[in-house]
């Protein structure tokens, strides 16, 4: 039998896409790209947000269209949409034939046996007891992987609803994740993104303390990857340790990803995030102050409920002064079990998006203006393959996060495999991406 996939939403869940690929591959299954080939097609969603459901239910109905028309002989629904609607998944869509929530991953054979066979399939084990980690079949470029360090998450905001999809927090030991990083060294990657839904908070349920500088310390020490770079940094949990780790570590990328959501101190408590503004600007004070030429990035969310005209003006201001490199913007999405969507000053759709596109207004100004300050720079660049449409190469440099961030384009003497590092001289700035040339022997 062939098994396609289709794996949806951020980078922990592409993770546990890859798990299910090596769970199916042992079981002697081939994996397809071609889903008009397909026997069974596995839809990994998200259901974070209401894009992210329309999303994956859209793609679960493209896919249906390959079983009156293709070879298709089932569909098997897995991952945060199906754990959130775990009882309407089937009901409301009999175009599924399976249905995983997350914590039944490792169930994903038994599924396609099952579906083989003619027979619908469920499987909601607890996500709180759900394994952590396995091996994996890696499905980004050879030279970069992400590395989940933990599950779940315990912040509780109240407009987000992975605690009710992903459960409590949930880390995997030091030694677990170096022996994975090991592996994936051996396979060629050279750029780790170490990643949780609060990677700061890592450790704690396990060591009793913060415990994510040990472990920087720890795979540096049993590896030999060039670039580790940290997604996910909590401000109120940007410890003096963990600052100064990035700082003097030579293999972690200067690169802080520092999620803030908003800075008035009324939107921020509404929102149960740990600390108000002062903790946030401290954080970004602490972060430019003791990291030299460091990358910043963040997330904000508008329009969350009674957010005044006021307090999203005192959140453009605050953007335009902090000058982050990175910044993506939200409109608030109510979420079903979350106490913001209980709250009665839900601000209307439009407004919410008028917000969002005047923030990105506002950061394309900052962002241009960082832009320019790389020309005649020399910028270190992990090469990721050649555009011939354009005729130059492409890559990113440590300030660029894969998927999220910008590229760099330049032009070499000769064609460089995806992969290589090589040193590149910014000549242009574009709104979000670069363009230069390679420096070659």
């Amino acid at each position: 039998m062939k098994i396609g996939f289709v794996s949806l939403g951020c980078a922990k869940n592409l993770v546990d896409t890859e798990v299910m690929l090596k769970i199916l591959t042992d079981a002697g299954y081939e994996i397809t790209p071609e889903d008009t080939e397909a026997d069974v097609i596995i839809v990994n969603t998200c259901g974070f947000i209401q894009s992210a459901k329309e999303e994956a239910i859209e793609n679960i109905l493209d896919v249906a269209w390959l079983k009156k028309h293709k070879n298709l002989k089932g569909i098997i629904a897995t991952g945060c949409l199906v754990e959130r609607y775990r009882e309407e998944i089937l009901r409301e869509m009999p175009e599924v034939d399976a249905a995983l929530g997350t914590g039944s991953y490792h169930k994903i054979a038994e599924a396609v046996a099952a579906v083989a066979r003619g027979e619908k399939y469920t499987s909601f084990e607890d996500k709180d007891k759900a394994p952590l980690g396995g091996e994996r079949v890696l499905t980004t470029p050879d030279y970069t992987a992400y590395l989940k360090i933990a599950e779940g998450c315990d912040n509780r905001c109240t407009y987000c609803a992975i605690p009710l999809i992903r459960g409590r927090m949930r880390s995997r030991t030091i030694e677990d994740l170096v022996a994975e990083a090991k592996n994936l060294e051996d396979l060629g990657v050279k750029e780790l993104n170490l990643i949780a839904q609060d990677t700061t908070r890592y450790g704690l349920d396990l060591y009793g303390r913060y415990m994510l500088p040990e472990l920087i310390r720890a795979i540096c020490r049993e590896t030999n990857i060039p670039w580790i770079r940290l997604l996910y940094l909590y401000p109120d949990k940007m410890t003096d340790e963990l600052i100064a780790e990035i700082r003097d570590n030579d293999r972690v990328c200067k690169y802080v990803d520092l999620p803030i959501q908003h800075i008035n101190d009324r939107v921020l408590a509404r929102m149960n995030r740990h600390g108000g503004s002062d903790i946030v600007r401290d954080a970004v004070r602490r972060v430019r102050a003791e990291i030299p030429d460091v990358t910043l990035r963040t997330t904000v969310i508008v329009g969350f409920p009674g957010e005044s005209e006021d307090e999203f003006a005192e959140l453009c201001e605050f953007i335009k002064e902090m000058k982050f490199d990175r910044l993506g913007a939200f409109a608030y999405s109510p979420e079903e079990g979350t106490a913001a969507a209980d709250y009665p000053d839900q601000i209307d759709e439009q407004v919410k998006q008028d917000r969002c596109d005047a923030v990105m207004r506002v950061q394309l100004g900052v962002s241009e203006a960082a832009m320019q300050e790389k020309i005649g720079r020399t910028l270190t660049v992990l090469c990721e393959g050649y555009d011939a449409a354009a005729g130059v190469q492409f890559g990113r440099s440590a300030a660029d996060a894969p998927d999220v961030d910008g590229k760099i384009y330049f032009t070499a003497k000769k064609k460089l495999p995806a992969g290589v590092f090589v040193q590149v001289k910014i000549t242009e700035a574009l709104d979000y991406d670069l363009f230069g040339e390679a420096e070659q022997k």
